[in-house]
Parts: structure tokens; C-alpha cells; sequence
């Protein structure tokens, strides 16, 4: 092992034990939620419609003045984009206004950024500030993750793994979804655990596309591990879906009550 490696293990193992926000999953499992980061349009138009096959939805973590300067103007996601996603049915969710790391900023302006992305979302749909927040780039700082955590109703990151049986809302367990087919095995193998464990498996990509970029999968990919989700007896929700659900047994623990150390 590396010193970065060494590294990086020790801030994950920090960051995932102190300031939680534990709620129990409780006998609702098994559930997957399928997100997509910062996506440009083939998410939705692509991505929206493998899911909405299976009678499902998904969650986008938008971080919208970043998605609007894609270069490639067939593939930027636009305001009208956005408006059709949620009328879909879909959930929009904040990943901040700038796709900015936390470990970048002060946390004065990383937080700026969020509520300028939560303020962006608000003016495209019309509705309600949105209540769930993704890191980008997975990157978490321990001032961030106690200080969003005592705003947001959850935060999600980027780190492997089966939530549950307590979740913690400040830092939601993620599994990427990339590349093509030969991903599959790695993919059954996490629903499989999941449905063992009766709990929250979520996972997050970008772009769906027969080339798909590095952080993207195949349309392929998307059909096969929803499928997977599917034949293993889960619950596909978005991610809001399910926080709805667990509000009403757990009024508390989602009102943005201060994180626990």
C-alpha cells in the first residue's frame, strides 16, 4: 500500500465516523437508486428512458451553471431538459452551482456555492429548494460534512458499499456505475449483497452513451444492472422517494436536526 493510499483509507475511515446522522433502514429494503452526476443530456434522454421501461425513476444531481458549459452543444443539458426531467417524474437534486470541490474552498464559500445551486434549481422547476445534495468529485471535508449535514435532508457521497441497516445521512454510501457489460459481475455481486442485507444500494454515473465518456456506462450497462435490481427483488426509488418514506417512521431524524459526533 502507498502513502496516498494509506492516506485516503484513514480520511475515509474518519470521515465515515464522526458528525453521522444515523436513521434505520428498518424491513424496507432491498432498494436501488439509480443517479447520474453533473450529466449531460444523454442522462435524461438516454439514461430516463432505460428507467422509465422498468417503471422507474431516477435522481440528477445537478450542478447547473457547470452543466451549461459543456463545449459539446448536443450534449449540454438545457434549462427545457431539466423542466421535462422533473414533469418525468424524476428527482433533481443539488450537487452545488459550480461542480466545486469542498477541499477546494473555505467552507464559508463552498456553502455559498450549494445554496447558489439549490437557488439555480429553484428558478428552473419552480418548486421547492432541493432537500438532497451530492459532493462533487466524492470529495468530503469534516467541517463540510457537519455543516451540510445539519442543512440538507441527506448528502451523498462517493464511497463503496450497502447502506443500512442505519443509514447515515450525512454521507450516503455510492457505487459507480461505468463503462460496458463486462461491469456486470461487479454490479450483480452489489445487488446481490444488498438483497442479503435488505438494504439501500445506490448507484452514480454521468453519461449513458454507446461511447461513453470514462465516468459514464453504456446504455447497455444502465438496462442490465436495473434488470439485475429488478430479478433480486429490490425497489428502484429515487433517492427522495425513499427519505419520504423513512420521514414518516423517523420525522426527526430528516429536519435537519444538528449531526451527532
Amino acid at each position: 500500500m502507498t502513502l496516498r493510499s494509506t492516506i485516503g483509507a484513514v480520511r475515509r475511515r474518519t470521515l465515515c465516523s464522526v458528525h453521522r446522522r444515523f436513521v434505520p433502514l428498518g424491513n424496507r429494503g432491498p432498494i436501488v437508486s439509480f443517479c447520474f452526476d453533473d450529466f449531460p443530456r444523454t442522462a435524461y434522454t438516454v439514461g430516463g428512458s432505460v428507467l422509465r421501461n422498468f417503471g422507474a425513476r431516477g435522481t440528477y444531481y445537478g450542478a447547473i451553471g457547470y452543466m451549461y458549459q459543456s463545449e459539446n452543444l448536443h450534449e449540454r443539458v438545457t434549462a427545457e431538459d431539466l423542466r421535462l426531467l422533473v414533469k418525468d417524474g424524476h428527482e433533481l437534486a443539488n450537487h452545488t452551482f459550480s461542480h466545486v470541490s469542498s477541499r477546494a474552498l473555505p467552507l464559508a464559500a463552498f456553502r455559498e456555492d450549494v445554496l447558489k445551486g439549490q437557488e439555480a434549481i429553484c428558478e428552473i422547476t419552480g418548486g421547492v429548494p432541493p432537500a438532497n445534495f451530492a459532493y462533487p468529485f466524492g470529495e468530503v471535508t469534516l467541517a463540510a460534512k457537519k455543516a451540510l449535514g445539519s442543512e440538507m435532508a441527506s448528502c451523498r457521497g462517493i464511497y463503496g458499499g450497502v447502506n443500512g441497516p442505519q443509514l447515515d445521512l450525512n454521507l450516503l454510501r455510492a457505487n459507480s456505475l461505468y463503462g460496458d457489460d463486462d461491469r456486470l459481475v461487479v454490479v450483480e455481486h452489489l445487488v446481490s449483497e444488498n438483497s442479503k442485507q435488505k438494504g439501500w444500494l445506490i448507484f452514480y454515473t454521468h453519461d449513458v452513451s454507446q461511447t461513453p465518456s470514462s465516468f459514464g456506462c453504456t446504455p447497455s450497462l444502465l438496462e442490465s444492472a436495473v434488470s439485475c435490481a429488478v430479478r433480486y427483488g429490490a425497489r428502484i426509488s429515487t433517492v427522495a422517494a425513499v427519505l419520504s418514506d423513512l420521514r414518516a417512521a423517523n420525522p426527526n431524524a430528516l429536519t435537519g436536526l444538528p449531526a451527532t459526533e
